[in-house]
Order: structure tokens, then C-alpha cells, then sequence
């Protein structure tokens, strides 16, 4: 198996030295790169392509947030981008998912839980902490306006896809909506890409992002 290539960016040394030490006690991840300050990540990001970036939302020069939307608009395969933060419920943290990361981590956090969020954002088929998420939007995402247009997408979706959606904001995983609506694993698959085509987004994360955000979802 080829391992989890990682890079660290986080301006507090100590840091980034916790989660390496971490990290790499894991066979299946290693940690390629580090960076101090978002200036110094994206362009070490594009150098190495890692499949996963450890972002601290807050730095100096280029924070977590704008440097997740450079390698989202300029890469061609950008990496997934975790951010991580110290209070979960920090509008840094939903201006970030809304920018194009695929979850957050808490500092706090402990070693099995991050090694567990890690593998879990890199399989990319469950949504991260889906009650932090719908508490962000509950708290930060702007409320959609009383008679005023819907996303384009909503008409679009089919009713599967719909149920799909609610299930994905849910956090249940392929395998859990597979079991849920009882159909094969290859039909989920299909429904989950149909819903983040649509939708034109990349991930699950960034599509109960903007199913808040239109009121197709209600964070209550």
C-alpha cells in the first residue's frame, strides 16, 4: 500500500512536530513537507501534490482560509485540505469548508482521533464531525432569502439524489446509505456523484455546504 502522503502547515513548530510524530507511528502515512505560514505552503504544496494537507486556519501572511482557495483555483488536482483550529465554532474554521476544505480538527484533538480523521477525509465517502458542521452553518451561513431564488441545482436533483443528500449531511458513509436505501453499492456511488455533479462541487463536505446555504437544509 502506498502511504497517505501528508504535508504540515502550521506556524507553531511545536506543532507541526506533534502531528508528524503522530502521523508517521501510522503505516499507511508519511509526512513530506511543512511549512510555517501559508506563503511558504502553496507553493511547496504544488511542488509536492501530497493527497492531504494539515492546515492551521490562522497564519501569518496567507491564513488557512485563502490559502485553500489558491491551490483549489490553481491546482489541477488539488490536495484535500483539513484545517485545523482552536474553537470549533470560529467563522474561520466555515469560511474555510466554504473555500474547499474537506473538514476541520480541533488542536485539541488526540492522536487516534486525528490518525481516524485523517483516513476518513482521504476515503472522501463520510462527512467529518456532521454536528460541528451543522452547528457552523447554524451559527455562520448567511440565511437564505424568503422568496427569493433557489440554488439552480434544487430542480435538478432527483428525489433518490435528494434523500442521498439529506443521508450524506447526516454523516452516514457509502456503505451506510447502501444499507439505509437498500440498493448496491455501485447505485450509491452513482447517486453520491450525481448529487456533487449538480451540485459542482468536489466533495460531500462543499455539498452540505451549499445544501445549508440554499435552505435545502435547515441546520435545526
Amino acid at each position: 500500500m502506498t502511504p497517505l502522503r501528508i504535508v504540515l502547515a502550521d506556524d507553531e513548530q511545536l506543532v507541526r512536530t506533534a502531528l508528524r510524530a503522530i502521523l508517521e507511528a501510522e503505516p499507511d502515512m508519511t509526512v513530506v513537507g511543512e511549512a510555517a505560514t501559508g506563503a511558504e505552503a502553496v507553493p511547496l504544496i504544488r511542488e509536492l501534490r501530497p493527497d492531504l494537507v494539515l492546515m492551521d486556519v490562522r497564519m501569518p501572511e496567507i491564513d488557512g482560509i485563502r490559502a485553500t482557495e489558491q491551490l483549489l483555483r490553481t491546482m489541477p488536482e488539488p490536495p484535500r485540505v483539513v484545517v485545523v483550529t482552536t474553537f470549533e465554532n470560529d467563522s474561520y474554521v466555515y469560511d474555510a469548508l466554504r473555500a474547499g476544505a474537506s473538514g476541520f480538527l480541533l488542536k485539541r484533538s488526540g492522536a487516534e482521533e486525528l490518525v481516524q480523521a485523517v483516513r476518513l477525509v482521504a476515503r472522501c465517502d463520510s462527512l467529518l464531525f456532521p454536528a460541528a458542521v451543522r452547528a457552523l452553518a447554524a451559527e455562520h451561513a448567511p440565511a437564505p432569502r424568503v422568496g427569493g431564488p433557489g440554488a439552480p441545482w434544487l430542480d435538478r436533483l432527483t428525489d433518490r439524489e435528494a434523500e442521498v443528500l439529506r443521508l450524506m449531511a447526516s454523516g452516514l458513509s457509502n456503505a451506510e446509505i447502501t444499507e439505509r436505501l437498500r440498493v448496491g453499492p455501485a447505485t450509491t456511488k452513482t447517486h453520491v456523484a450525481g448529487v456533487l455533479t449538480k451540485l459542482g462541487v468536489r466533495d460531500r463536505t462543499q455539498a452540505v455546504i451549499a445544501a445549508y446555504e440554499s435552505g435545502f437544509l435547515r441546520p435545526g
